[in-house]
């Protein structure tokens, strides 16, 4: 079996605890492909470094 790297995956309502969001929001975030996620069957999992790196990101400008 091939070297798997260590890698905690995070499900949608885990996601929205931890960036204090609507799981609408992360679903919405996954979407538009500014979160990154692997599709299980119907429900998605987010790596857990994703969040770690989404949460250190600067906030856009709203305008």
């Amino acid at each position: 079996m091939a070297d798997m790297p260590d890698v905690r995956f995070l499900t949608v309502a885990e996601v929205a605890d931890i960036m204090r969001v609507s799981k609408m929001t992360v679903y919405r975030l996954v979407h538009a492909g500014e979160l990154p996620a692997v599709r299980f069957g119907r429900s998605y999992r987010v790596p857990e470094a994703a969040v770690t790196e989404a949460l250190q990101r600067p906030i856009a400008d709203v305008g």
